[in-house]
């Protein structure tokens, strides 16, 4: 609260900043004379003792609580300082473990596709990087980046995670349009591996929510044919080298004919996660000639 000073009737406030001016130049003034001269000796000493100590122990305290003050903002400022820094390293970290980490998967693809490539080494392959795919959670129908520029042609198989994904419908000179085998209308002419016993393999993407599609006319007369069976493209598919992975036999049933067999088959590729992928160069035409 600052003072009232009274002038000739008029009064008029002190500012407290002049207040607090005035008080320190007092003070100053009185501790240089105690340091300095015997004033306050004798019958003063009471004086001082009772004004100018507490004055002095009040400068000292509040000099002391500033300065501690000033220390820790400038602890805090080196601290903020240093937290920026921090930030930005950490950043920078993040920033290269993501790229560690992108070319660690492009690797495990490498070796992958070349596992793929011993494999199913007797046909002709090129590597191509999937770019696009339909709407949706699974790779039913996707676009890859290489074209008839490549030697890609309609009909050429696609495989990947060493099984049939499916096969080009579509392509142009840097890219190629591919139906997978879950695809509701695409259809693959099977064989059991162990009896080869053929069949007809169905895409269905409403089964494949639950991780199957279809197979039916199963002609199985002695029962050979087990759950877990391997199932891979047939010689006489039409659209579809023989002997590449298609999947595993998860449901066996009787058709109501009791002639022929159907169920489900466990897809070898994963169609949910797939970024590269190769596509066999040869044609079934061109083998069947």
């Amino acid at each position: 609260m600052s003072p009232i000073i009274k002038r000739r009737g008029e009064e008029f406030t002190l500012p407290s900043k002049y207040l607090l001016f005035i008080l320190t130049v007092l003070c100053t003034g009185m501790i240089i004379i105690t340091f300095n001269t015997n004033l306050f000796t004798g019958p003063l000493n009471a004086f001082a003792g009772i004004f100018v100590v507490p004055f002095q122990k009040g400068i000292t305290t509040v000099g002391t609580y500033l300065n501690e003050t000033t220390d820790k903002l400038s602890s805090i400022t080196q601290l903020l300082d240093e937290n920026e820094k921090l930030k930005e390293q950490i950043d920078e970290l993040t920033i290269a473990n993501t790229t560690l980490e992108q070319e660690k998967y492009e690797l495990t693809e490498l070796r992958n596709l070349y596992q793929l490539d011993e494999q199913y080494e007797k046909y002709e392959k090129v590597g191509a990087r999937i770019i696009a795919k339909d709407a949706g959670n699974w790779y039913n129908s996707f676009v890859i980046d290489k074209g008839s520029d490549d030697g890609l042609m309609i009909d050429m198989n696609v495989i990947a995670d060493g099984a049939l994904v499916g096969r080009i419908i579509d392509v142009g000179p840097d890219w190629a349009k591919v139906q997978s085998i879950i695809a509701d209308n695409a259809s693959v002419s099977g064989m059991v591996l162990a009896s080869s016993d053929n069949l007809i393999v169905s895409g269905d993407l409403e089964l494949y929510r639950q991780g199957f599609i279809r197979f039916s006319k199963l002609v199985d007369d002695v029962d050979r044919v087990r759950i877990g069976d391997k199932i891979v493209t047939s010689n006489i598919s039409d659209k579809y080298l023989p002997g590449i992975l298609i999947g595993y036999i998860s449901t066996l049933d009787d058709d109501s004919n009791n002639l022929t067999k159907s169920g489900t088959i466990t897809p070898a590729v994963d169609f949910e996660h797939m970024n590269i992928v190769l596509v066999l160069l040869d044609l079934k035409k061109n083998i069947q000639e």
